[in-house]
């Protein structure tokens, strides 16, 4: 009797001498073209970029080539994208100067922002805060670990904890090297803390202006923290007039990279954009 036929799955057919996985690969790689603009192709030969280097040269390669267009720079003879000298950057610049200029907010817009604002331009603001960092890194169980800060935080809420436990567990658990003062960061300003921290302690809309032990974990790009606010240092708040000209240079700020950013994407729109995903735009630049 005759042996029913195997099947060929995509990893080979299992003989210690096959090739199939190999060719497969081969005709995959081989089936995906090369990241090029326009036919110019973004990598040199053996060349490999991570996805945000790649993504940053293609940005670059498509303002050099509407550079050239406009009669900026000379047209590159290669079929590889050239390294971006001093003068394509004078170049590129005066393309984004002259397509994308800066538009100043009115002092309607200003006020308006800063009325929505009005946490950010208290001055003096401090709090006296305490934590536990389950710090993230590498290969941790980062489900784990929140269970673990989860525990923690459960306990520290109990009726009867001891005052000392707090204490007691950042001696114990906590990844920062404050934790050796059980977890005692003294007097701190929104400048003093990472960003998700900031947010919870002085820039919410409703800041807990109470003291006492927040009653979640903070999650930052550390990760998980038990806070306890010691005291608090409410500040004062500056005067419009103080900080007219700072929030209209943020906001002329943001405007620009707005709309730089859709600048490039309508050139990505127009163009022949192959082995790279850059959120082509075809709708009209805004500020």
């Amino acid at each position: 009797m005759n042996a029913a036929p195997t099947s060929r799955v995509a990893g080979g057919c299992g003989s210690a001498t096959c090739q199939c996985a190999g060719e497969a690969a081969a005709a995959a790689a081989a089936a995906t073209p090369a990241p090029a603009i326009n036919g110019i192709t973004l990598l040199q030969p053996g060349e490999r970029l991570d996805p945000d280097g790649l993504r940053e040269r293609a940005w670059g390669e498509l303002l050099r080539q509407e550079a050239v267009r406009q009669g900026l720079l000379p047209r590159h003879p290669e079929l590889t994208a050239p390294v971006l000298t001093a003068t394509d950057q004078q170049a590129i610049q005066q393309l984004l100067d002259e397509a994308v200029p800066t538009r100043m907010p009115d002092d309607e817009e200003c006020r308006r922002w800063y009325d929505a604002n009005r946490a950010r331009f208290i001055e003096g603001r401090q709090a006296h805060v305490r934590h536990i960092l389950f710090g993230v890194t590498d290969g941790v169980d980062v489900h784990a670990l929140a269970r673990r800060a989860e525990q923690a935080l459960l306990e520290l809420t109990r009726k009867d904890a001891p005052p000392a436990r707090f204490g007691e567990l950042a001696r114990e658990l906590s990844n920062c090297p404050s934790g050796a003062d059980g977890g005692d960061l003294g007097w701190i300003t929104p400048e003093d803390c990472a960003p998700e921290l900031t947010q919870e302690l002085f820039d919410i809309h409703e800041p807990r202006q109470g003291l006492g032990l927040h009653p979640r974990l903070v999650h930052s790009r550390y990760g998980f923290h038990i806070v306890e606010v010691l005291g608090r240092r409410q500040g004062r708040q500056l005067a419009y007039d103080q900080v007219r000209e700072g929030v209209a240079a943020e906001l002329g700020q943001r405007s620009r990279a707005t709309a730089l950013h859709q600048y490039i994407r309508l050139l990505a729109g127009q163009a022949l954009v192959e082995g790279i995903d850059l959120e082509g735009a075809t709708t009209p630049l805004v500020q």
